[in-house]
């Protein structure tokens, strides 16, 4: 049963990386455009008039820049699926295959995770190449994190894209979800001067804790509440696939 799984995930996940393949130029392309422009932006340029007593912006900043983007490309890896509901009227016939519909929702989130690993290794080598520090990425610690990370957010998006009907709601969750967290959690600057109310919000939502996993290395709490989220997400993905079917 168990072999039988773990092949399902694989056949979903085979099937995203020959799509992947064949794009993968402009994807790659298309991922570095962001993170450079925050290392021009905010390393270079805001980042030389800022001095930290833990070193450079710029180690502050890349951490910060890895946790935001790979959050935004787990989530858009999935969006996807929303087309083959609604546009396609495919998604139903994974239900009618020899498949677990589980296998499905690992395997299309562990495609979206992949493609974040990619996105994540890119910017480490350009971050690299503008002097930052990067002993934070030698750990097991940025590993686990980075895939916890992008299997959260790939859930999101899974969620949505089974729930919401057009692309403007899906659009929509990024605007008063995603966008809100690319700013305050972390990413670009230290929370422990915010408002303590605004702080309490902020130290409950998952990028946080990736960004503080990041940047300051291994914390049980932030391992335990990221690993929450993901289990967590993955069995409401699931259940809400599951019940297409019904």
């Amino acid at each position: 049963m168990a072999n039988n799984f773990i092949a399902d995930v694989a056949t979903v996940m085979w099937r995203d990386w020959i799509v992947l393949r064949r794009r993968l130029k402009k994807f790659i392309l298309s991922r570095l455009v962001t993170p450079v422009l925050y290392l021009v932006a905010f390393g270079w340029g805001l980042g030389r008039n800022i001095n930290l007593a833990s070193g450079s912006y710029l180690d502050f900043l890349v951490p910060g820049i890895i946790a935001l983007n790979t959050m935004n490309v787990s989530y858009m890896s999935v969006t996807g699926v929303h087309a083959e509901r609604v546009y396609h009227k495919s998604l139903e016939e994974y239900l009618s295959a020899p498949i677990e519909p589980a296998a499905f929702v690992v395997g299309k989130i562990f495609s979206a995770v992949i493609r974040a690993l990619i996105s994540a290794a890119l910017i480490l080598c350009v971050a690299k190449l503008f002097g930052a520090n990067l002993n934070f990425a030698m750990s097991a610690n940025f590993l686990i994190v980075v895939v916890l990370n992008s299997a959260i957010f790939a859930s999101v998006c899974f969620c949505a894209a089974l729930k919401v009907q057009t692309y403007e709601e899906l659009a929509q969750v990024n605007t008063y979800l995603l966008m809100p967290m690319s700013f305050l959690c972390g990413t670009f600057f230290s929370t422990a001067e915010l408002p303590s109310v605004v702080r309490t919000v902020i130290e409950m939502l998952p990028l946080t804790h990736a960004s503080r996993l990041l940047r300051d290395g291994f914390d049980p709490l932030s391992m335990i509440i990221l690993s929450a989220y993901a289990a967590v997400l993955l069995w409401l993905a699931t259940k809400m696939f599951k019940r297409l079917s019904t």
